[in-house]
């Protein structure tokens, strides 16, 4: 695109400043996000566009608060400069972003001497381009190195993935052998009813057997009744008869009688003898029958105890395979991670060979200008010795010809004296004041005479401080840095100098940083009431101690008699504001003007060798915390309010209990004894009063315990959902998720800056970096919003049903939409005073709930969760409640619903969709349980109590996380 704005044939010293600035602010959006404003900067200082107060503004401004705000401003401040300005930076894009150099100006970028303005010198030009392969260098180790972790990782995830495989075969054998059990298990459960039939069987048969025997005795004893009223009726014919012995009996009774006494006779000994026979076979049959039905319920009980292992084996066999799966599905997303990441550092490591190539042409095409640029210089070197032999001569003429004329003595005659070669310095390791020295010393230097010692130590030590800087003149941040040093270490660095240049060029790479090498005049800088002091920081916190935080800020209480600390001169009262170090060959920075004490002491801990302290004297500040400290009216100089999103429970050493949305005011980040911990009160709700008071977990530990949280409550909705049952509606929130993307340790901590964490590729920030953080605890402001708030009712499908009657009630009034013009529609969408749009052209306009306010009135909103974040903008805050649902609460709705056109499916499905959305909101909501009503009328009044109550309540309102 920018090709054809720019026709090839014209170069870009031929262009104007107009063409120029235009076509860069043409590209301005690609520039802002492609440009790291620290990569060029070194070459704009070079190039003189930038000054040093420039380059603190770019890079050390609070208010410029990401990296395309930081390009844009260094592009006003180039801007500025005019022509020189769009020339330097289009040329510090074809040397750092050759791609994006091609997108602006449509050429190809050239490393060719002759392509450049001359706004910098050759030599000066070669340097930076050495300075700048060397860098590229050190990227593509690390690149590779990367590249080789990665592998690595790969090849073990792999061999993870092989033994994951296998145990999946292996649970494929057990799910096999399961089905073989529950096969086996069945073909039992067969038998077992089979057995139960016969069972069956034999009780009908035994209760037969019963019924007959009970029979056969009952007619036992009717005969024996018979044989007893025989038995007697022979005893008393017997009687008569020996009582009338005389009396004679007629011929056909007698017999009669003794043939039925015969009859009677033979049944009671054919019933006698049948008996036993029948009760012996009925007794065995019995007996049989029990021993039957033993031997069958202990088998029915061996049945069952084997079907209760068999049930709990397929049940461990059936978690194991769901956790396998599990594992199985995580490997295979991070292997495809890694292979994604593998892929784009192959990419970006071509790219870096590619440019490596570059860098290694520009620098032997460098070598080959600076050759010839060396040539000249001699040649320029022997016209010079012989132009001084000539004006040598003529000042001997010169004083003969005054000896002459005048009469007094005449003045000797200057010793003759050679001319030495010397290296040449390069101007950008001296400040002004230095380069206007060098040029002094280079006038004098034109008499022809040989380099005095004193100019040639400083020569050497100029030499050395700059091979000392070789590693680090990219990092603007380590200007900042000086270094502090006794009388000994003074005349050790005046004796340093007497060595060859070989041996401190073979030594650079092992001395100090550049910003621990200067001199002891330029050791503290005032800057205004800021002394700025650098000293040798190894084991700092041993050296002082702090106290303070971020209400008070953090000032220095003691200082170790002897250290480093009392002999630089730092004294109690002073409140650090800044601190620089070097830390794993990075250069850091963290204020702490606004730290919390925790922050404070991590950030003094890091320090390991050299760093800088910012200091600013604070006396009478300091005085009057101490003295709330004694008297105990305060634990500390920290202060700050949180809102909880993660419940957490009650411990035994003090720790308080906190559920899920509470807010928090934290007074000490570090208590005594506990470096995990901090010391919070609960608030009160309507009142900003400290309340209940414990220590709860710090960040980094609450946001582990968060995690875990989240875990537990997955695998049991997990649990829940595989069993079939639905997950209930809880009353209490156990977490919140909320993330952030800031990129950094601590979302909560946003001073620290690392001035070498970013990628030198251009839109390409560093994967360690790039995350979404999980936050236990977010910070809150407090706001007291006016008498009436307005009413947000939701799930917005029951709130479009209660909307109407709420606004009813006395005190409340439903918010009216407008019909807008085109013309004010346009205006007042653009100053986002839109709430929403509405059917038929007409618009809920923030005006609108402005009047309803001023009225006294609670404004009823019929709108959604989108609103709210627009009313925010306007220190509007309203009240939002949540109406819990289920299916029985929403059977209650159910004519309210039809008469709205509406189910009770989509009213639970509205539910589900906006209840996740309410934690990303910036503010506190209010949740109503399904069960604390059972109609409209119940709903409303609870609606009514529930709106006073928000009212009275402080309103906590979280920073934009993003």
């Amino acid at each position: 695109m920018a090709g054809n704005c720019v026709p090839e044939s014209q170069d870009l010293k031929e262009m104007g400043e107009e063409e120029l600035w235009e076509m860069i602010n043409d590209n301005r959006h690609r520039i802002s996000l492609g440009v790291r404003p620290c990569i060029l900067i070194p070459y704009l200082r070079q190039a003189r566009v930038l000054t040093d107060l420039d380059e603190d503004e770019i890079v050390s401004c609070h208010n410029l608060t990401n990296r395309c705000m930081r390009t844009s401003y260094m592009l006003d401040l180039l801007r500025a400069q005019g022509r020189n300005g769009a020339i330097a930076f289009l040329e510090g894009l074809m040397i750092h972003y050759p791609t994006l150099y091609t997108q602006v100006t449509g050429r190809k970028p050239s490393t060719e001497p002759s392509t450049f303005s001359g706004l910098i010198k050759y030599s000066e030009l070669t340097e930076y381009l050495i300075r700048a392969v060397t860098g590229m260098q050190k990227e593509l180790q690390e690149a590779r190195g990367e590249a080789g972790r990665m592998s690595a990782r790969c090849a073990s995830l792999e061999s993870e993935m092989g033994q994951m495989m296998e145990q999946e075969e292996k649970s494929g054998r057990l799910q096999s052998e399961n089905d073989r059990l529950q096969r086996h298990l069945s073909s039992l459960q067969r038998e077992v009813a089979k057995l139960k039939d016969e069972k069956c069987d034999l009780y009908i048969r035994y209760t037969t057997a019963i019924e007959e025997r009970s029979a056969i005795n009952e007619r036992l004893h009717d005969l024996n009744l018979q044989v007893y009223q025989l038995q007697t009726e022979l005893q008393n014919a017997q009687m008569d008869t020996k009582r009338h012995p005389l009396r004679f009996v007629s011929a056909p009774e007698s017999p009669q009688l003794q043939e039925e006494v015969r009859t009677l006779r033979s049944q009671l000994a054919k019933a006698q003898t049948l008996d036993p026979a029948r009760q012996d076979i009925l007794a065995q049959d019995l007996a049989e029958a029990i021993d039957s039905q033993v031997q069958l319920a202990e088998q029915l009980r061996c049945y069952r105890e084997e079907n209760e292992i068999l049930q709990r084996d397929k049940q461990a066999l059936l978690d194991q395979k769901e956790s396998l799966s599990l594992q199985v599905q995580q490997l295979t997303v991070d292997c495809k991670m890694l292979q994604q990441k593998s892929t784009l550092i192959q990419s970006q490591i071509k790219e870096l060979q590619t440019e490596r190539d570059q860098a290694y042409l520009s620098r032997e095409e460098a070598q080959a200008t600076i050759a010839q640029i060396l040539a000249e210089k001699d040649a320029l070197r022997s016209q010079l010795v012989v132009m001084q032999e000539s004006v040598f001569t003529l000042q001997v003429k010169d004083v003969r010809w005054q000896s002459s004329v005048s009469s007094c003595d005449g003045c000797p005659r200057p010793e003759r004296r050679k001319l030495c070669r010397m290296d040449a310095l390069r101007p950008e390791t001296f400040s002004n004041s230095e380069e206007e020295d060098a040029v002094m010393n280079s006038m004098r230097s034109r008499n022809a005479e040989p380099p005095g010692p004193e100019s040639l130590r400083r020569r050497e030590e100029i030499l050395y401080a700059d091979s000392s800087t070789e590693s680090a003149e990219t990092d603007p941040l380590l200007d900042d840095f000086v270094l502090l040093t006794d009388g000994s270490e003074d005349r050790n660095e005046l004796e340093s100098p007497s060595l060859s240049n070989s041996e401190s060029s073979g030594s650079s790479r092992k001395s100090a940083p550049p910003f621990l090498v200067r001199s002891r005049p330029k050791a503290i800088r005032v800057i205004g009431r800021v002394i700025s002091i650098s000293f040798l920081g190894e084991a700092l916190l041993s050296q002082l101690t702090v106290v303070g935080g971020n209400k008070s800020g953090v000032f220095v209480h003691q200082v170790t008699e002897g250290s480093a600390a009392q002999g630089v001169g730092i004294s109690p009262g002073a409140q650090i504001v800044e601190v620089k170090y070097e830390h794993n060959q990075r250069a850091l920075r963290m204020v702490l003007e606004d730290s919390t004490l925790e922050e404070a002491m991590w950030a003094l801990s890091q320090v390991t060798g050299f760093c800088h302290l910012s200091l600013r004297p604070r006396p009478d500040e300091y005085e009057a915390l101490l003295q709330q400290l004694q008297k105990s009216e305060t634990a500390s100089g920290d202060s700050f309010y949180i809102r909880v999103n993660v419940s957490l429970p009650a411990g035994s050493t003090g720790t308080l209990a906190v559920t899920c949305n509470d807010i928090l005011h934290v007074t000490n980040t570090r208590p005594s004894g506990a470096e995990d911990q901090w010391h919070a009160c609960q608030v009160h709700p309507c009142q900003l009063l400290d309340l209940q008071s414990g220590t709860i977990p710090n960040y980094y530990r609450a946001q582990r315990l968060l995690i875990r949280t989240i875990e537990e409550i997955n695998f049991q909705t997990k649990k829940c959902q595989k069993a079939g049952r639905e997950v209930c509606w809880r009353k209490e929130k156990a977490v919140r998720i909320v993330s952030t993307g800031r990129q950094g340790r601590n979302p909560m901590w946003v001073s620290v800056e690392d001035k070498n964490s970013e990628s030198t590729e251009s839109g390409t920030p560093s994967s360690s970096k790039c995350c979404v953080t999980l936050m236990p605890y977010t910070l809150v402001t407090p706001h007291y919003p006016p008498i009436c708030r307005p009413v947000l009712l939701l799930p917005s499908i029951l709130g479009r049903i209660l909307d109407k009657k709420l606004a009813g009630w006395q005190g409340f009034e439903l918010c009216e939409a407008e019909v807008l013009m085109s013309s004010e529609h346009a205006a007042r969408l653009q100053r986002s005073e839109i709430l929403e749009e509405s059917e038929q052209g007409r618009c809920y306009t923030l005006q609108s709930v402005e009047r309803v306010m001023k009225k006294g009135t609670h404004c009823v909103l019929p709108l959604g969760l989108d609103c709210v974040r627009r009313l925010h903008r306007f220190q509007i805050f309203p009240i939002i409640i949540f109406i819990g649902q289920t299916s029985r609460s929403a059977r209650k709705l159910r004519s309210k619903l039809q008469r709205h056109s509406q189910s009770e499916e989509q009213l639970l499905a509205c539910s589900r969709s906006e209840e996740p959305l309410l934690d990303k909101l910036s503010c506190l909501y209010r949740s109503m349980a399904p069960d604390s009503w059972c109609d409209q009328t119940s709903l409303l009044t609870s609606l009514r109590t529930v709106i006073w109550e928000e009212q009275r309540k402080i309103v906590w309102v979280e920073p934009d996380l993003w």
